[in-house]
């Protein structure tokens, strides 16, 4: 029986072969990585993945998908909304469960998870700000998302596409939009066009107060079009700063540099200069 994609799980299945097979090559598995498919559907790219990998962990929200996946005999399915999902947990059981070391001399020894998915674009960005909680347990990650998102992921100072997003992004990943997505390369064709993203965690990322940093970051933005002095000047007053920050410019104007130094200056965190 065939699957119809539902609305409210935001279901747009890839049926395009030649874009599937630029996705896989994009992500380029290797035997024995501890890889998690967020979304899987139909299996479209689930199953040249399992193929590469020999066995893939998918998170499936659809009950009816779920029940298809578990037939297939190389996946772990994990039948959750992925906003519950804890990876770190899923990094340590899959790390308890399958040796490090392996007999085969051509799998991957990595214990970190490779994260992959066409993403609910309904719920895109809260699932990108859950998997930066657990990205001490990421080696990398490549999504399917909605291009204006990976727009605004990867956008540079002083563009209208810069904002919270690629701040709140860009302290803690290296970001590279890999590959274009028409949407006739889906059933049902999603309105937007869409676009691969990789991901990879910084290897030595700035030591900085996170959620200080997403506070100060959403005051920042509050306005975009008056200069700081409005926003972030004045909730810097109530904090009694005393140090140097130039909040006479737009917040799209400040690099993300910028806003790191800012936060260190303000919790003195170790490290910060």
């Amino acid at each position: 029986m065939k699957h119809i994609a539902r609305k409210r799980f935001g279901q747009h299945f890839l049926t395009d072969g030649g874009i599937i097979d630029a996705i896989v090559d994009a992500i380029n598995p290797k035997p024995g990585q501890r890889m998690v498919e967020i979304g899987p559907g139909l299996a479209a790219l689930t199953q040249p993945l399992v193929e590469r990998l020999g066995h893939l962990t998918v998170i499936e929200l659809d009950r009816d998908l779920a029940v298809r996946l578990r037939a297939h005999g190389h996946l772990t399915v994990i039948e959750s909304d992925v906003l519950k999902v804890d990876f770190a947990l899923v990094q340590s059981t899959w790390n308890a469960t399958h040796s490090v070391a392996t007999n085969n001399p051509g799998e991957a020894s990595c214990d970190k998870l490779r994260v992959v998915g066409n993403l609910p674009y309904n719920i895109s960005t809260p699932i990108l700000f859950h998997l930066l909680e657990a990205v001490d347990s990421i080696e990398d990650q490549h999504f399917m998302l909605q291009k204006e998102v990976i727009d605004r992921m990867v956008a540079k100072p002083a563009t209208a596409a810069f904002g919270r997003l690629s701040v709140m992004l860009q302290w803690r990943y290296a970001m590279e939009n890999v590959l274009l997505v028409p949407p006739e390369s889906f059933d049902p064709p999603p309105r937007v066009n869409s676009a691969v993203v990789r991901m990879v965690p910084l290897a030595q990322p700035p030591v900085v107060d996170v959620p200080l940093l997403s506070e100060l970051v959403q005051v920042a933005f509050s306005q975009r079009r008056k200069l700081l002095r409005h926003t972030l000047g004045r909730w810097l007053e109530t904090r009694e700063f005393a140090g140097t920050f130039d909040v006479q410019r737009r917040a799209e104007e400040v690099p993300v540099a910028a806003y790191i130094e800012l936060v260190q200056q303000l919790q003195r965190v170790p490290g910060a200069t």
